[in-house]
């Protein structure tokens, strides 16, 4: 039977009774009351010592506030990078695909370009909503009553980052995946589609408002290429981020060291501050 709802009170009473130090009980419920009971517990989860919920000595109220807002600002952040990698990958799709395949506006469902399997179900994404929905698609249907679809330049602009990977994994001219690949410096198509999907997962964790200090990616990240992104856990969010580095310096050195120089300031504010520091060196797995 699920536990009973608690007042901000009770709630309080509760992280005291676990050991927490709350030095401003009025600041605390208003917190509380802004983010949430449950929410917080995502970031306080990290300072239990046992299988009771208690706290280690010391943990602070605030430190797991500074921990909530430090992971609000990483989702923040790696979104924006994010983005970048998302629009130049859609575009290499739309370019190197339709150029290779002049004749055919709409190879996305072309047996001869694409897997049968993902034609079969593309009505399901291509709904009347989502006609409607996008402006250009709308547009274009009522100029162009009698296309069943827009053609693929219009249409692939509104998937999301996950429809165009799988896209591009049902593509079946292997030589054509690996030219696209090769637009990001990857030779091994199994890296390359290493690398997007883990960059996917964490834009949808970051959309979606999930937890990022404390992300593990399920499949690991691949080995990244050069000096300059290693990293010492390949599940780590750590991990993660680098794999988004290489990336963005394919596309543009300028925003790749953009992205670094403001993860490295955000990330040293918290130098002196032990146990932020300590989860960010152990969970997020960078090194202060």
């Amino acid at each position: 039977m699920a536990s009973k709802a608690t007042t901000v009170d009770e709630q309080i009473q509760i992280l005291k009774s676990r050991g927490m130090v709350i030095a401003d009980e009025l600041k605390a419920k208003e917190i509380l009351l802004d983010i949430g009971y449950y929410r917080l517990g995502f970031y306080w989860n990290c300072f239990e010592c046992d299988d009771k919920h208690n706290l280690k000595e010391g943990t602070k109220f605030e430190d797991v506030v500074s921990l909530y807002y430090l992971d609000v600002d990483l989702r923040e952040l790696l979104l924006k990078y994010i983005y970048r990698i998302e629009v130049h990958f859609r575009t290499q799709i739309v370019y190197l695909v339709s150029n290779e395949h002049p004749n055919s506006p709409t190879w996305f469902v072309d047996s001869k370009v694409v897997a049968a399997g993902y034609i079969t179900n593309f009505h399901k994404f291509y709904t009347d909503d989502f006609k409607r929905n996008n402006k250009p698609i709308d547009k274009h249907h009522k100029k162009y009553i009698n296309d069943k679809y827009a053609p693929a330049w219009k249409t692939i602009e509104f998937m999301t980052f996950g429809a165009s990977l799988k896209l591009f994994r049902c593509l079946k001219d292997e030589p054509l995946k690996q030219k696209i690949a090769l637009s990001y410096n990857l030779r091994s198509l199994k890296v390359f589609d290493n690398f997007i999907q883990s960059v996917v997962y964490v834009r949808n964790m970051c959309s979606h408002g999930g937890v990022l200090f404390d992300l593990s990616q399920p499949l690991g990240i691949n080995k990244i290429p050069g000096n300059n992104y290693l990293f010492s856990n390949r599940h780590s969010l750590d991990a993660s981020i680098k794999a988004i580095r290489y990336l963005l310096a394919q596309i543009s050195k300028n925003k790749e060291n953009d992205l670094k120089d403001k993860l490295d300031e955000l990330l040293r504010q918290h130098h002196d501050n032990d146990p932020i520091k300590h989860v960010i060196e152990t969970k997020i797995g960078y090194k202060l």
